[in-house]
């Protein structure tokens, strides 16, 4: 029995000597451009290289994961809903990087993106990251993606929400009004708007009964686009700091005789411009056309670029200076410069098209259309950037089109992630 329990205790013994202290991850970069992205690896399969094996075949989980560079710096990092391990890399082009997983306690990171419920207007719906900003909305027609521009790297929903809806002030501009003043009552709401650029950023987006900055709809068999309603509900599934996940579901639909009920996953990482967002229909029977598209303004009806065979379109909007009296319109339209609106796709089978469909400001969109499937997800990502922000160099939609280019490059090639 003695001789058999030291067998254990030595078998034990070497696994514990064997056991990895830590994984090293290489980081591939396949294309001739240097990146700074986010990456993702199983966590299943860090963990069974740091797990330690006892004598009766269980493993001993770890208890959180550090990620350090090359020099054995610690660099932030999250655990994701769908048992992902994330952090941001940089490789240069056609080159590797070395990163190193090991387990600890995290430190503290600064949250770069997050979203919630702004039930201070009904129930719409925000995120953002450190340098963009999105929302939807639960009522109203205003059914595609909204979008705020951001001319910092803080977070911003928090204090433009609540500036906007300041109540106090709203209530002293009434009595101006009523009092006659409605020119003060102007001057103060300009004061505290976030329609107005106090120096961070501005919301001047229009987005009305369409698409907005990049939502998707099923094509009717004469190309007619079945938007859906507003969100019915949300889930918020990753809350930072790299990473923020929701997930909508949409009420159903009748689509060519079905009831159909489509669900979106929308994640945004921090030091993107773009959300990947996965789309799947409960109901299909057979392949269906799907469109995700861009609105396009009457104020810039033609200034758009589209690539099939790249992946990508892209539309320079000049924003909507309607939201203002007119006394202001000339005033605060220069501060709206340009705003640069994209989708991406993975998938190489697209079309792209421009459709031709009047309403309010809007003259239609620009569409890229693919095959979506029964019970499979379709997924592609669609951003903006602001020529207002001076950490990026957006001032022409040529500068938009090679954005877009590299980035729907990186999309099709993403980073390779291989551990040892």
């Amino acid at each position: 029995m003695k001789k058999s329990m030291s067998l254990v205790g030595a078998l034990f013994l070497a696994l514990l000597a064997n056991a990895q202290q830590r994984v090293t991850l290489t980081v591939t970069n396949l294309i001739k451009s240097a990146r700074l992205e986010m990456v993702e690896v199983d966590v299943s399969a860090i963990q069974k290289k740091l797990y330690i094996t006892s004598p009766h075949g269980e493993n001993s989980p770890t208890d959180g994961l550090i990620v350090t560079d090359a020099d054995g710096k610690e660099i932030p990092s999250q655990l994701t809903w769908d048992g992902k391990l994330i952090f941001q890399a940089g490789v240069g082009a056609k080159a590797k990087s070395i990163y190193h997983v090991q387990q600890g306690t995290p430190h503290p990171y600064e949250v770069r993106a997050k979203g919630r419920l702004f039930t201070e207007r009904q129930d719409e719906f925000g995120w953002e990251n450190d340098r963009v900003a999105y929302r939807v909305y639960g009522h109203g027609g205003a059914v595609g993606y909204d979008l705020f521009n951001k001319s910092t790297s803080d977070l911003m929903l928090d204090y433009w929400y609540a500036s906007e809806q300041n109540q106090e002030m709203r209530s002293v501009g009434r009595q101006l009004t009523e009092r006659g003043y409605p020119d003060l009552a102007d001057q103060l709401y300009n004061a505290y708007s976030y329609h107005v650029d106090h120096g961070k950023g501005m919301d001047c987006y229009t987005v009305g009964p369409t698409l907005g900055g990049g939502a998707n709809a099923l094509l009717g068999a004469d190309g007619a686009l079945l938007m859906p309603p507003c969100y019915k509900t949300f889930e918020i599934l990753d809350q930072g700091p790299l990473r923020f996940t929701v997930r909508f579901t949409y009420p159903t639909q009748d689509f060519n005789g079905q009831p159909v009920t489509e669900t979106r996953i929308v994640t945004l990482d921090a030091g993107s411009h773009f959300n990947r967002v996965s789309v799947a229909y409960e109901g299909l029977a057979t392949p269906v056309q799907m469109a995700a598209g861009i609105v396009v303004h009457q104020s810039n009806p033609t200034a758009y670029v589209l690539s099939s065979q790249s992946g990508y379109i892209g539309y320079e909007d000049l924003g909507d200076p309607t939201v203002y009296h007119a006394k202001y319109r000339d005033e605060f339209a220069a501060q709206m410069g340009r705003i640069y609106v994209g989708l991406l796709f993975p998938d190489s089978h697209i079309a792209t098209s421009y459709q031709q469909r009047p309403n309010g400001i809007a003259t239609g969109h620009i569409l890229a259309t693919a095959t979506v499937r029964p019970a499979t997800a379709y997924t592609y990502y669609f951003g903006s950037g602001w020529s207002g922000n001076p950490n990026t160099d957006f001032h022409t939609l040529t500068d938009w089109e090679a954005y877009l280019s590299r980035a729907a490059q990186g999309v099709r090639t993403p980073l390779k992630v291989s551990l040892k």
